[in-house]
């Protein structure tokens, strides 16, 4: 058994990689032109995992670091964008890691800053921040009971039967407590976007969950053919996407 559920991700770089959704265009566009994020700012992704949301930092010219706590993806990322120049990556805890005197403009996570303890994620960043610095967090939240609400009831007694995770999901992260830690809230800003999946390809992508990876081994096979069988009644599953962004600014105290 995975002792350590921030690992479990890495235990299938591959399948996460092909897998796990991107985030949609306009809101690494949003955060390019509210940050002013350039060749002139040194930035810090906690987590990056395989890359799903790297690749505008990266490609925004800013001096880049990451840090994942997995060596599997670590080498992912390693392979996809070590030829870059601008590109950077530690393999270690975040909570632990000694940065010494390093510093940045902009720190972000996409749906990893959850899996940290919040009191240490907020004040870290926050110490690693230069004046003015951002500090960016978001995730995805699928909405699959809107556009399907006769299959979503049906997925739902699959899980009602059948999902029993050897080490649920337990992360207790508010995203909107940062000016409990010294932070001026900029707001919350939300993305729309929308997809659709074959029975098996839905079955792919939810493998990527943690609770799924970690999905006892008996319930496995009655699950997944369970939500295949259901999806396939319907020919497909729509999901409606919405991206959510926290966004945070480290004020100077002269301000």
């Amino acid at each position: 058994m995975i002792e350590d559920k921030r690992l479990v991700f890495d235990t299938i770089s591959h399948q996460f990689d092909k897998w796990r959704e991107k985030y949609t265009p306009e809101l690494f566009d949003f955060i390019l032109k509210e940050c002013q994020l350039d060749s002139s700012k040194k930035c810090l992704e906690i987590g990056p995992g395989s890359g799903q949301a790297s690749e505008f930092a990266i490609n925004s010219g800013c001096k880049y670091t990451a840090i994942e706590l997995g060596k599997n993806l670590t080498e992912l990322m390693k392979a996809k964008f070590g030829n870059k120049e601008n590109f950077r990556i530690i393999n270690d805890d975040f909570e632990k890691h000694d940065f010494e005197n390093e510093h940045f403009d902009f720190i972000y996570s996409a749906a990893t800053i959850q899996w940290i303890n919040q009191e240490i994620a907020y004040k870290k960043c926050f110490e690693l921040l230069n004046e003015n610095g951002y500090l960016a967090m978001f995730r995805m939240w699928d909405d699959l009971k809107s556009p399907n609400p006769e299959l979503y009831e049906e997925i739902r007694q699959v899980y009602d039967n059948h999902f029993v995770s050897e080490i649920p999901y337990t992360c207790k992260f508010d995203y909107t407590k940062g000016t409990d830690y010294g932070y001026t809230y900029l707001g919350q800003f939300k993305f729309y976007n929308s997809r659709n999946y074959t029975a098996e390809k839905f079955s792919e992508y939810i493998k990527t969950h943690a609770d799924h990876i970690t999905l006892k081994e008996e319930n496995r096979e009655p699950f997944y053919e369970g939500i295949k069988t259901a999806v396939r009644k319907f020919g497909k599953i729509d999901i409606n996407s919405i991206y959510v962004l926290d966004l945070y600014q480290k004020r100077g105290t002269n301000e």
